[in-house]
């Protein structure tokens, strides 16, 4: 490795990070981050910081879990790579999948896609899903439904369903048949509506109107986040996910959940699904799939959408993956995180720091008015969303944000940024005391702004 003086000389000379400006990243270049244990990340100036982050929504067993480092270690010695490709398979792959149908039985998966991670996921999801319809004799569904500020990843596929323009208009056009409703956002949505019920209400009709207006024969799914993401920690009312698998079971349309962020704990169950009553069609995963050490994903498919493909004719051939699909070391890293996290049952912390970080942030807002909106309450996944005006809900300035991140930073915790929000969605192992860490920190920045 090169010493500190030639990483900071060319950071961000050569590398485009994704989400940012490359300018911007040469202008103020990015931190370096060298080391981490447990919940906390170490940068080269040996500034030590809670990753409040999680990496990134996946670091859901900390930085130092030694199980899946050996097992990862382990496969390297027997089996670096092999394709997965129709043919030929692998031990480690076997056993994931056997791993990940058993752990999503209960939401009725029955079989596993595996890819390099959430985008893939959903571009393999959305693909199988318009050839589930050939297969049953309905061509003409082709069409998706998706939510506005739901976020499915970067591939042409996920960045057609989209709800975020902020990861659309510098690529368009994208797909075409992609349908957008409107989010179950209470603090801000089209119809100036704040009962969560009555607004569930309001976009479920939404959806009937635009099933009617483009035709149901049209349309082959809807893909949505159980508690959306990356859009803002947006929780639904409980009545929502429901109301949407009604009206898909009525119109012959799949339903698909979206579960790279919520699945395996960090919603507080081990799918976000679950909190709803709601079985999907299709599941897509990732993330915590291997806590981050490996880039895994997967597409699920419920038992009855997997009959249709196995007890069809050679139409029902999948002619879509990846050179790294069920990679014996991402597999080996699988098996390893799963039993880890079976062990440790995680959802149990996450629900319960999960609530003591919602609720240390709904006392944060209490004390500071930058603070519009606080959002989150299931799992490990909490968002303040920061204005210049309560009154008017003014968004705040996207340098304002970043003043609060970086003085957040220097206080003691990494969070995300994606103004106006600031997101945490920590490891799911962080202590109650690190939580409390986190909250200062927070505190902290907010003061700074």
């Amino acid at each position: 490795m090169k010493d500190d003086n030639f990483l900071k000389e060319h950071n961000a000379r050569h590398l485009w990070h994704p989400m940012g400006h490359p300018g911007e990243s040469q202008a103020h270049p990015p931190k370096i981050i060298t080391d981490a244990a447990g919940v906390t990340i170490t940068d080269i100036d040996g500034h030590s910081t809670i990753d409040a982050v999680g990496g990134l929504w996946c670091v859901n067993l900390g930085y130092s879990n030694d199980a899946i480092k050996q097992a990862i270690s382990d496969q390297l010695a027997r089996l670096p790579y092999y394709s997965a490709f129709a043919g030929t398979s692998n031990p480690a792959a076997i056993e994931a999948s056997q791993m990940v149908c058993d752990l999503f039985a209960e939401d009725g998966m029955a079989r596993a896609f595996f890819t390099s991670g959430g985008s893939d996921s959903v571009d393999v999801a959305l693909r199988l899903a318009r050839q589930y319809h050939r297969l049953r004799g309905e061509p003409t569904r082709t069409k998706f439904l998706s939510l506005k500020k739901g976020y499915h990843g970067t591939h042409f596929g996920g960045a057609s369903v989209n709800g975020n323009p902020r990861f659309r208009h510098g690529y368009e056009p994208l797909l075409p048949g992609c349908v957008h409703l409107p989010a179950p956002y209470t603090y801000r949505n089209p119809f100036h509506e704040s009962d969560p019920a009555r607004l569930a209400q309001l976009i479920a009709q939404a959806a009937e109107d635009e099933i009617a207006f483009q035709g149901a024969d049209t349309i082959a799914a809807l893909i949505m986040e159980p508690i959306l993401g990356a859009g803002g920690v947006i929780v639904p009312d409980e009545s929502f996910m429901p109301l949407m698998r009604e009206i898909c079971d009525r119109h012959g349309i799949l339903l698909i959940s979206d579960e790279v962020i919520t699945g395996f704990g960090r919603s507080g169950d081990w799918s976000g699904a679950r909190h709803w009553g709601v079985a999907p069609d299709m599941m897509t995963v990732a993330k915590g799939i291997t806590s981050g050490y490996f880039p895994v994903g997967a597409a699920l498919v419920s038992g009855a959408v997997a009959e249709v493909f196995e007890g069809a004719d050679a139409n029902g051939a999948i002619y879509t993956g990846y050179t790294y699909s069920a990679h014996p070391v991402g597999a080996a890293a699988v098996v390893a995180t799963l039993t880890e996290t079976l062990r440790l049952d995680l959802r149990e912390n996450a629900a319960a720091r999960g609530r003591q970080l919602f609720e240390g942030c709904q006392r944060l807002a209490e004390t500071h008015a930058i603070v519009g909106d606080v959002r989150g309450g299931h799992g490990l996944m909490t968002a303040l969303e920061l204005v210049s005006d309560r009154a008017t809900k003014a968004p705040a300035d996207p340098a304002t944000v970043k003043r609060v991140h970086q003085a957040a930073y220097e206080a003691g915790a990494m969070v995300r940024m994606g103004p106006p929000n600031l997101m945490m969605s920590p490891p799911l192992t962080i202590s109650e005391a690190e939580i409390d860490t986190v909250l200062s920190a927070l505190d902290a920045g907010l003061s700074a702004a």
